[in-house]
């Protein structure tokens, strides 16, 4: 089992950047695929990037594909999202959560994950 926490939410300008971190605890981090999702007000949680602990593929939602990137340092225990060139419909609660699954169909399902964090607001606003 892993825990993860968010970190890295705020405020920020329409054009602007920001980055979230993730924290995981525990001795396995390697093994999990890190997946970053995001729920806007009144919405349903969606997917925006995965990156999977075998071989570090990376997988974004097309919504966010070119402004988004996923890393990860498994020295670090954490994972992180660079967002670029925010945009007002990017405001949402972002959650980080780990899974064991490895393929791109099942990296981009909210199912797949077991362990989620609690979520950082990222609100972008003029």
């Amino acid at each position: 089992q892993v825990q993860v926490a968010e970190f890295g939410g705020g405020l920020v300008q329409p054009g602007g950047s920001l980055i979230l971190s993730c924290t995981a605890s525990g001795r396995t981090f390697n093994w999990y695929t890190m997946g970053w999702f995001r729920q806007p007000p009144g919405k349903e949680r969606e997917f925006v990037a995965a990156m999977s602990w075998s071989d570090n593929r990376t997988l974004y939602a097309d919504s966010v594909k070119g402004r988004f990137t996923t890393s990860r340092d498994n020295a670090k225990n954490t994972v992180y999202l660079q967002m670029n060139s925010l945009k007002h419909e990017d405001t949402a609660v972002y959650l980080c959560a780990a899974t064991r699954v490895v393929t791109f169909a099942a990296m981009q399902l909210k199912e797949s994950y077991k362990n989620w964090g609690t979520g950082t607001q990222v609100t972008v606003s003029s």
